[in-house]
């Protein structure tokens, strides 16, 4: 191993997620190497969540220095080249640069649900589903707003588009990240033309000296060459300084096409849920859906191909806010566990429970949720009376309402739209605990769920995989071919299937999470009413 990695035939993916940056290094058969981590937060300031630019380039010199740590541990290796890389991050967002590279105002995370008549008005010019957090929505709404800002806009990206341009001087994004800042037309693999156009006359009489083509990233498409380490680039990222120039770096993706990636599902007919601190899932399509709707964005696959993905802001954070509490408890009374034994016990422990969540009733929303119509997060419990108020209980319905809202998505593609898929892949925390979070999603889609056993590395070993194909594809290979086949040969995953007692059990939690709905509502109007 030692001479495979001194030897540069690596591949190195780094993801940043909502509260970890992640990396994966990997040989060129894609086995792992090594992994190392960095834990971050947003910061939600003068109204907006956000992460400064010295908490991205920190994170990620951390990440990439326990990475080079790890890996002369293990194997008495120094990385001084890497056969190719690549970066991903969470999608959507704004990051508005001048004309010279300039930040214009802090980072607006995919968190932000303060776009709202931004992507109604949107919505009805493109009569294309425009979710609040995409990043044509933070600009139009800056202009609707009257921000200074917008007339010295010279370059607008997603969080992985500014990593990469930072690190290669290429202004480009993987086409699946770019269909998260503008609807692409998957016949051109580019921006919509059509709708380039009506955005241009809609902000015509303002007068900008821009039109939106020129300022957005360039478009590539999975296997295209994206641009090569800088010296400069190698610098930010290895500050040791011992990292050479010159690694080819794969298109930057976002997290739902690394996840996609990882769990080998870009496949018409093929789905995934990734459910980590938000939840999204993707389905690739067979055929267009019959019309837009709110609750589905239309993205693409790293190659382009149109997919169908219900994003919902809430997952786990709230599951962790309880394992912290627990874990506050059991120090005061004298004993101390880790995280992950909290984590494991209280999962297990949810299969215990009664199938419906024995009358208890739970809203994970940290933050606001458009799915459900929420414009901020408060989170809240509620039990009839009569509830059989346990642990069981309570952790079941933790782990249900961390799927509620996806559920409400899912609903109109399986029911309304009538897709079909050959299979569904989980990754992402919430199928940490083996058997427990896959059990609970089976039954609240009434699909077999797959988690392969690579699950666990997500995104991170996603982009990693972009990266490997990057340049080592045979000619002509298809990104499907080289996942099949160089990949995920010899990985089926563990399949479950819905017992159909769960599948009743969620039904019945979910028509109580509907009907407390208007619980919930009324305790946010309450809430702002008496600021």
């Amino acid at each position: 191993m030692k001479d495979i990695i001194e030897s540069g035939k690596t591949a190195l993916g780094i993801e940043f997620g909502s509260t970890k940056i992640k990396a994966v290094l990997i040989d060129e058969n894609n086995n792992l190497i090594a992994t190392s981590g960095h834990k971050w937060e947003n910061k939600y300031e003068n109204g907006v969540w956000t992460y400064s630019l010295d908490d991205i380039w920190k994170g990620l010199q951390d990440c990439y220095s326990k990475l080079a740590a790890t890996v002369k541990e293990k194997y008495d290796a120094e990385i001084t080249k890497i056969g190719a890389m690549g970066f991903s991050a969470m999608m959507h967002g704004y990051m508005a640069f001048d004309k010279d590279d300039t930040l214009l105002v802090p980072f607006r995370t995919w968190r932000n649900t303060i776009t709202s008549e931004a992507s109604d008005k949107l919505t009805e010019v493109f009569d294309f589903n425009i979710p609040q957090r995409w990043s044509i929505a933070h600009l139009y709404q800056a202009i609707l707003n009257k921000e200074s800002h917008v007339k010295d806009v010279d370059f607008f990206t997603t969080l992985a588009g500014y990593i990469h341009w930072q690190l290669t001087g290429k202004k480009v994004l993987g086409v699946g990240d770019a269909s998260g800042m503008f609807p692409i037309d998957s016949t051109t693999g580019t921006y919509d033309e059509k709708m380039l156009g009506r955005f241009d006359e809609l902000v015509a009489p303002e007068g900008f000296s821009w039109k939106l083509k020129n300022i957005l990233p360039g478009v590539l498409s999975a296997g295209e060459d994206a641009g090569v380490l800088t010296e400069e680039g190698a610098k930010k990222l290895d500050v040791s300084g011992k990292l050479q120039a010159g690694t080819p770096i794969c298109p930057p993706e976002g997290d739902a096409g690394t996840g996609m990636v990882a769990t080998n599902s870009i496949a018409v007919r093929t789905g995934n849920v990734s459910a980590g601190t938000s939840v999204f899932a993707m389905i690739v399509l067979e055929k267009r859906l019959k019309k837009a709707y709110r609750q589905i964005d239309m993205v693409t696959t790293p190659v382009g191909d149109a997919v169908a993905m219900v994003h919902c802001n809430n997952c786990t954070s709230e599951i962790n806010a309880w394992v912290d509490l627990f874990g506050e408890y059991s120090k005061l009374m004298g004993f101390e566990v880790t995280p992950e034994e909290i984590f494991d016990k209280l999962f297990k422990q949810a299969l215990l429970a009664e199938k419906d969540g024995g009358g208890i009733v739970a809203y994970n929303y940290f933050s606001g949720e458009h799915v459900t119509g929420f414009e901020e997060g408060r989170p809240l419990l509620v039990r009839e009376t009569n509830a059989k108020f346990n642990l069981a209980n309570f952790m079941r319905v933790q782990l249900y309402t961390a799927l509620g809202a996806l559920k409400t998505g899912l609903d109109i593609l399986f029911k309304e739209e009538k897709v079909e898929v050959d299979s569904i892949f989980g990754h992402g925390g919430y199928f940490t605990i083996k058997g427990v979070g896959q059990k609970i999603l089976a039954g609240a889609i009434n699909t077999p769920v797959s988690v392969m056993e690579t699950a666990g590395e997500g995104g991170a070993w996603g982009i990693a995989i972009l990266a490997s194909y990057m340049v080592n594809k045979k000619d002509g290979q298809s990104l499907q071919d080289y996942l099949s086949k160089e990949v995920f040969a010899n990985q089926n995953g563990e399949v479950v299937d819905p017992d159909p007692e769960d599948v009743k059990g969620f039904d019945e939690f979910i028509e109580k999470y509907t009907k407390c709905l208007a619980i919930e509502r009324a305790a946010v109007d309450n809430l702002k009413n008496t600021r």
